[in-house]
């Protein structure tokens, strides 16, 4: 399994699919949540006082409350979750978890001084808004990242993110597909994958 593009990583980690929305959310609660998790992202991969084990154990916080991460490994794994095996899915989600804060904190040295600019907010569906922002980094250029965001269990969450025009949990999505497929159909085999993804 290729890793994917320095751009498609930081979009992943910044933003992620989750599960269907269960309830509508207002395009200014989801500009605030996206303004405030941001931030706070952004914030960590800036702050050089801090040691690199620091910055991955912050970046796993924001992870974690900001994305249903249950919700995106379903998705990502497509109709190869109900193949799974129970033992399958829980390594599974533990491997996914891992690995968005890992492809993160390896490049933190490439992220250093990234900056985003809130964009506009707009209803995309009943059940989901989307929230522009434009995010830089010095020496590349800037590129837009549409944040699709849902009310899922009460909370405003992630449930899917544009790259300029490419949805990266589709992108995931095919690539993992593709493993499983060159592995004879088994879940297993993605599993393997990550696994030396991770060095385990």
């Amino acid at each position: 399994m290729t890793l994917l593009s320095r751009r498609s990583t930081l979009a992943l980690v910044l933003g992620m699919a989750a599960t269907p929305a269960l309830a509508q959310i207002d395009t200014s609660r989801a500009s605030a949540f996206i303004q405030a998790a941001g931030t706070e992202l952004v914030g960590v991969i800036n702050n050089t006082a801090m040691s690199a084990d620091q910055r991955r154990s912050k970046v796993a916080d924001i992870l974690r409350r900001s994305v249903d991460i249950e919700g995106v490994a379903r998705f990502v794994m497509g109709r190869f979750w109900r193949q799974a095996s129970p033992q399958e899915q829980q390594e599974f989600l533990s491997l996914f978890e891992e690995s968005l804060v890992k492809n993160l904190a390896s490049r933190f040295g490439e992220y250093q001084g990234v900056r985003f600019e809130m964009g506009r907010s707009q209803s995309r569906t009943d059940d989901d808004a989307l929230v522009s922002t434009i995010v830089t980094r010095p020496g590349s250029a800037a590129f837009n990242l549409d944040w699709r965001i849902s009310d899922v269990g009460g909370q405003p969450r992630i449930v899917d993110l544009i790259a300029e025009g490419t949805s990266l949990r589709l992108t995931t999505r095919s690539e993992y597909a593709s493993v499983i497929q060159r592995g004879n159909g088994q879940v297993s085999a993605l599993i393997t994958a990550l696994r030396r993804q991770l060095g385990r």
